[in-house]
């Protein structure tokens, strides 16, 4: 089974949602994985917007990227620039996806005014991670 690990600056919001729309799309295709550069915690209004779409990213935690580097990762998917130009090198033949994902984050609040941000990052991943999945068929 091939590891995918997503990789964004602080493992907060964009990374955390794409971990757990390719889990919940995926099944047991892949071992999901997701990390930051410099990891925070992870964002109280994404584990609301995926809780809307009835997957529970709740008991996430937020990693730092150097924990996997000797994980056996086949593919590493950047969804941040900034991340992109800070992803450390993998050992082994790792694929490197890039896609660049605009930054929902406001501020810490998960309050329902701050959310549509969240919305519309959760689902450019879901369409993203929906061509993923359809160009491994």
């Amino acid at each position: 089974m091939k590891k995918v690990l997503f990789l964004c600056t602080g493992n907060a919001c964009r990374s955390q949602m794409a971990e757990g729309i390719l889990r919940d799309l995926a099944g047991d295709q892949f071992e999901v994985f997701s990390a930051g550069t410099h990891p925070t915690r992870v964002h109280p209004a994404s584990i609301k917007v995926m809780a809307e779409w009835s997957i529970n990213i709740s008991h996430h935690t937020s990693d730092f990227v150097d924990d996997y580097l000797d994980a056996g990762m086949d593919i590493v998917i950047s969804v941040c620039d900034d991340a992109n130009q800070l992803c450390p090198t993998f050992p082994g033949v790792i694929e490197h996806i890039h896609w660049s994902v605009d930054d929902p984050f406001v501020n810490w609040s998960d309050e329902e005014h701050l959310l549509r941000p969240y919305r519309r990052t959760r689902d450019k991943l879901r369409a993203r991670i929906q061509e993923f999945l359809g160009s491994r068929d």
